[in-house]
């Protein structure tokens, strides 16, 4: 009889916090890789164990497996998704401690995500199966039905991708504080030069509306274009939109939540942003609101 036991149960949850990493990275959506991890549960729970000889490696061709179907359909709906589509932000308060998933793992930045979105499935499978977890390229094509040497040819075009797109790296919390406390600064003065000084000459918005909240409907580029388009955001939605945030830690750094206006008019969103030369580089705004449902206002 299959085992179902709670000894069963305990050995899962030792791979329970891998397997969601993964399946977040993969599909960019909490929900879908809590989803992939349940499904790959029952699968266990209705699997002779004593035929599984590598339960880590045999859980995660489940859950990628899976995943890979989930991003396989989402790249269609995506063609006809409304604005750039950036992943579910991870949120947690500053005094948190932000869990295996979403520690400091440099991958995990949005800046880094939002490259990694634009990928194929089968060059994002291959790509963060074999760089970022070490799975063999053996298991990685059996997953996608190719050659061996196919499937190292796909993480070697996103691996590429990745490094041609340079999303900038991490940098600690306390250059992030300071890019934020001048970018603030600026921004409250509504002053286009002002903000123009404080951010990186190669400065972008990326906004996730999904057509259902107002942002940027394509990625904002250019330093004076993007104090223009902040600009025009403080004289929509007024001195709230600086004046009532909050600061937070989004996918590891540092970000701001805004629960929205008393009239309504400004959605709620989470705002973050990448940091490059100790200047905002590049600005992720998301208010799709099926992306904010597990944000703690």
């Amino acid at each position: 009889m299959p085992a179902t036991n709670a000894t069963l149960a305990a050995e899962f949850d030792q791979h329970r916090s891998r397997l969601i990493g993964i399946g977040y990275r993969l599909t960019g959506r909490l929900a879908d890789a809590e989803d992939a991890v349940q499904d790959a549960w029952l699968r266990l729970a209705s699997t002779d164990r004593e035929s599984i000889r590598d339960l880590g490696g045999w859980l995660t061709t489940v859950v990628s497996r899976l995943c890979l179907d989930r991003m396989r359909s989402a790249a269609v709906r995506r063609e006809q998704y409304v604005g750039p589509w950036l992943p579910e932000p991870l949120v947690t308060s500053l005094d948190d401690d932000p869990g295996d998933i979403i520690a400091v793992r440099d991958d995990l930045r949005m800046a880094a995500l939002r490259v990694l979105h634009e990928l194929p499935p089968d060059q994002r499978l291959a790509f963060v199966l074999h760089d970022g977890f070490d799975v063999p390229f053996a298991e990685i094509a059996e997953l996608l039905k190719c050659s061996v040497a196919a499937a190292r040819q796909y993480a070697s075009r996103a691996r590429r991708a990745m490094a041609e797109a340079d999303p900038p790296e991490r940098v600690p919390l306390p250059e992030q504080q300071r890019a934020l406390d001048d970018f603030l600064t600026a921004v409250a003065s509504k002053d286009i030069d002002a903000i123009t000084r404080v951010l990186h000459p190669a400065a972008a918005v990326y906004g996730d509306s999904g057509g259902k909240a107002r942002t940027a409907r394509r990625p904002v580029v250019g330093v004076d274009k993007v104090a223009r388009f902040i600009v025009g955001l403080m004289e929509k939605y007024g001195d709230g939109l600086v004046e009532n945030i909050r600061p937070v830690l989004v996918n590891g750094d540092l970000g701001v939540l805004f629960s929205g206006s008393e009239d309504g008019k400004a959605a709620p969103r989470v705002f973050s942003m990448a940091v490059r030369d100790g200047r905002p580089a590049q600005i992720f705004d998301i208010v799709n609101p099926d992306k904010l449902t597990r944000v703690p206002w």
